[in-house]
């Protein structure tokens, strides 16, 4: 599951109803939405999340849960967060069976790629992207597993969905078990298992120190917020030319790249300004960015071919974008 901050710029124009909310666990609420004269919904694959429009104004991204094969409705999860900026509020509070909310997307930051084994690890609402890849894999006869941690059964989703599985679902509450040392769970890395994770902070950065010295791709994760990147890797003004338009911005350093494009009159589909849902993308034709999103693995990282300007920066004195 994302979240994003408040902006329409990421909508595709499609409207949908909500068509049932129902309790998905304390806390949470499972949302079924379906376009008003019942036509086709766009194609989805497991780890895809869509930007919602609420009636309020505010957007924000959430997983896609449901089932990818139905074609006229998409099933999503929102977590009640009371420190939250008042999107899980409105959901919660104000959203009934009938509201329209616009869409934005499908995308897929957090692909399901192909693997003979599978671990996915899931801490609370974190199980929203993995229900579908668990799917997926089930359907292709992979094998799996399923570690789901939280605070205690009743605040963790849809766990008789996941019963149907069996003992390839271990449910972890902290209230039952305890704290859980992560390491012994993973184990050591193996050829032909990827690891998937989705949770919170806490819990993907303790993944990621486990699995910090494994080989490239075994692990993958999707993070709820923006990551700490430190420091930018420059503090002076640098260049951004655009390829296709013929046009050189500048971009000092107390605004993004995102915001130099507007400001110049260059529209860039963008959502959430943190480095988290995707839209913004665009391809590096030259230049060395510093990347500052929560999107991309370190072999893209490290090819520099794309960038999400909202957050992102450059190492050098020009970037040259195709834009």
């Amino acid at each position: 599951m994302f979240t994003g901050m408040d902006s329409t710029a990421g909508t595709s124009g499609v409207r949908l109803a909500v068509t049932a909310k129902t309790r998905a666990a304390d806390g949470v609420v499972a949302l079924t939405l379906a376009h008003p004269q019942g036509r086709r919904l766009p194609d989805w694959t497991p780890g895809a999340h869509i930007d919602v429009v609420l009636p309020s104004g505010i957007t924000r991204q959430y997983s896609l849960c449901g089932d990818r094969w139905d074609a006229c409705s998409y099933r999503i999860a929102v977590l009640h967060e009371p420190r939250g900026r008042g999107g899980s509020a409105y959901v919660h509070d104000e959203l009934t069976e009938g509201s329209i909310v616009a869409l934005g997307g499908p995308r897929n930051n957090f692909p399901l790629a192909p693997s003979d084994k599978y671990l996915f690890i899931a801490g609370g609402i974190g199980i929203t992207p993995l229900l579908p890849m668990i799917r997926q894999a089930d359907l292709l006869g992979a094998e799996w597993k399923l570690l789901y941690l939280g605070r205690s059964r009743n605040t963790m989703a849809f766990l008789g969905e996941l019963a149907t599985y069996g003992d390839r679902v271990a449910v972890m509450p902290k209230d039952e078990s305890g704290p859980r040392r992560l390491g012994e769970l993973i184990g050591d890395p193996q050829a032909d298992t990827k690891v998937y994770a989705c949770g919170p902070q806490r819990l993907l950065a303790a993944v990621e120190r486990h699995c910090r010295d494994w080989p490239a791709g075994l692990l993958r994760v999707e993070h709820f917020a923006a990551k700490d990147q430190g420091a930018p890797a420059r503090s002076t003004p640098f260049e951004v030319e655009l390829a296709q338009a013929g046009l050189r911005v500048t971009v000092h350093p107390d605004q993004s790249i995102l915001d130099a494009l507007q400001n110049a009159g260059v529209n860039v589909l963008n959502s959430c300004r943190e480095g988290t849902c995707g839209t913004c993308e665009v391809s590096v034709l030259q230049g060395d960015p510093d990347h500052r999103d929560s999107i991309l693995g370190d072999a893209d990282r490290a090819a520099g071919r794309c960038m999400f300007p909202c957050v992102s920066r450059s190492r050098g004195d020009r970037l040259v974008l195709d834009l």
